[in-house]
């Protein structure tokens, strides 16, 4: 498993965008593509629901040597093994925390990703003991209704001030890649667009292939 600072590539088995198809074999392709990491995000699921994807998910992640993600669930994370758990300002600031050390039951190797919508929240992560930052939406996207778009702006600020590993997520898909990269990224999510391709295997390389160009 490479070290984060090398990992560029973020995907996501998100049940929203699972269209009946086997999280699995999903996970399968996305990691055949070229993931770094790989997410899986539930929301609205029953805890034993998540459980039973992550349970699944988890053996194919572990052997394609690529980070698995929880997001939102420390416990389960720990639970099954995670290479890592991805919290919102709301699971983590919200709810009290100021410090990763703080996050009681996780064990040293279990690494802690944390969002942000603006310079301060992601210096605040940082200061937190963050192993990464998620920095978006970029653009307008489904996967988060309501939420303004942070713009390429805030892109470049993390580019000029973040030292820690982080990545650029939020309505990126192949048309506006190269507006994010230019902007500084090195590090992106991808959901929608690779979910949403017809060859998500393909999809996932052709990302990697323009990350790495």
């Amino acid at each position: 498993m490479k070290p984060l600072a090398d990992c560029r590539l973020y995907t996501f088995v998100d049940t929203a965008y699972l269209a009946g198809r086997d999280p699995a074999e999903l996970a399968r392709q996305l990691c055949d593509g070229g993931s770094d990491l790989l997410q899986l995000r539930a929301k609205g699921q029953p805890l034993d629901a998540v459980r039973r994807l992550a349970e699944a998910i988890a053996p194919v992640v572990q052997r394609a040597a690529v980070r698995f993600v929880i997001n939102d669930h420390l416990d389960l994370a720990t639970a099954v093994g995670a290479d890592v758990c991805h919290l919102g300002q709301e699971d983590f600031f919200d709810a009290g925390f100021t410090q990763v050390s703080q996050l009681g039951g996780r064990p040293p190797t279990c690494e802690i990703g944390l969002s942000s919508h603006a310079p301060e929240q992601a210096l605040r992560a940082v200061a937190a003991g963050a192993d990464y930052v998620a920095i978006g939406p970029v653009f307008p996207t489904g996967t988060k209704p309501g939420r303004a778009a942070v713009t390429l702006d805030y892109v470049r600020w993390a580019a000029d001030h973040l030292e820690v590993p982080w990545f650029a997520i939020g309505g990126i898909h192949l048309g506006n890649l190269d507006s994010v990269l230019t902007a500084g990224a090195t590090r992106i999510c991808v959901v929608s667009a690779l979910l949403n391709a017809p060859d998500v295997a393909a999809a996932c390389r052709e990302f990697r292939r323009r990350l790495t160009a």
